[in-house]
């Protein structure tokens, strides 16, 4: 039996996968909030980046999801201006705004041992602006490239 959802226009469209990337409709919808606000966001917040691909269509990446999640919380809920969530950002880190969407249990229920995908690679720059860099946990990145070798050898 596949899993469905329905989609904005009332069709029911496959589940993703929690790793999958997102569209831009697909976000919008999960956030309820409009396409044009989180282009907004991306031009108000530079730790907001989707992968742009042909015809400069975005997907965003889960962290990307969770992200945007943080941001809504921060302004919608907890009455954040956009100049407060920027400091925030800035104070806190990309991390803490992300954790906090879902320690408030606006996420969606994430797989207990989360893996990540071998189509968002770990960047050293993505590491060093979170301040992650000391935390990675080498057993686990160790794990993450054995999965991806099984996948290319397949």
């Amino acid at each position: 039996m596949a899993l469905s959802q329905e989609n904005s226009d009332g069709r029911n469209a496959p589940r993703k996968s929690p790793d999958a990337f997102r569209t831009i409709s697909e976000v919008s919808d999960e956030l309820n909030v409009p396409q044009h606000v989180l282009r907004f966001w991306e031009s108000k917040f530079s730790q907001i980046r989707p992968l742009k691909r042909g015809g400069r269509r975005r997907y965003y990446r889960p962290e990307d999801v969770m992200l945007l999640r943080g941001i809504r919380r921060l302004l919608y809920e907890d009455g954040y201006t956009i100049k407060g969530v920027q400091k925030v950002l800035k104070e806190r880190g990309v991390r803490a705004v992300a954790d906090g969407a879902r320690e408030a249990g606006d996420a969606p229920a994430t797989p207990s041992a989360p893996t990540a995908s071998p189509a968002t690679p770990v960047v050293a720059s993505d590491l060093v602006e979170t301040g992650a860099g000391d935390d990675v946990d080498l057993a686990r990145l160790v794990a993450e490239l054995d999965e991806i070798r099984g996948l290319l050898t397949r």
